[in-house]
């Protein structure tokens, strides 16, 4: 059960909340999970949708890098919510099954290396709380600087995301793709 109300029609909200939800909803398509909390707050729904359109539909990262860090970034944070829609999003990026079970399961077996070090890099920003310059290196070296940058954007955006989802406590949907307790 949700720790808030979550607004569930556009018509429950005054003017501004209105035309945030327009503003989310012309991006996605519809309006799901956290911009239901968010809405609360018009323009801090309206500053995250923008944030989250760059990183989704606009950024140099390919589908496949950008779930992963997605995943791995629900993964760590126990996101049930974002992994839940990211792990199908995955799928249909391309992520290979094999790395999407492996980050579940919080190990980097059967993860390629180039996997591995978005699910290392997601680790380290996340619960150890600074990178290792070897894995800033690789991945540099890999996505090149802007790159590396919006996959660190990423990471962030999507904490950011599983914030609201945990601390509002906004569950998936039934029948989804759930994390192991």
């Amino acid at each position: 059960m949700p720790h808030i109300p979550l607004i569930e029609d556009r018509e429950s909200l005054d003017a501004e909340g209105q035309t945030a939800w327009d503003h989310v909803a012309s991006s996605r398509g519809r309006i799901v999970g956290p911009y239901k909390a968010l809405l609360h707050s018009p323009e801090l729904a309206r500053r995250v949708a923008d944030l989250g359109t760059f990183i989704r539909f606009e950024s140099v990262l390919p589908g496949t890098v950008r779930e992963l860090a997605i995943i791995s970034t629900a993964r760590v944070l126990d996101c049930r919510f974002e992994w839940a829609a990211h792990s199908e999003i995955a799928r249909q990026e391309g992520v290979r099954e094999e790395a999407i079970a492996a980050i579940r399961e919080r190990t980097s077996d059967g993860l390629t290396e180039d996997e591995a070090e978005i699910w290392d890099y997601a680790n380290q920003l996340l619960a150890a709380h600074r990178s290792k310059p070897e894995t800033v290196a690789a991945l540099e070296g890999r996505y090149g600087l802007r790159g590396l940058v919006e996959l660190t954007g990423t990471i962030g955006y999507y904490s950011c995301i599983a914030a609201t989802l945990n601390g509002f406590d906004v569950e998936p949907w039934e029948g989804a793709d759930s994390l192991p307790e």
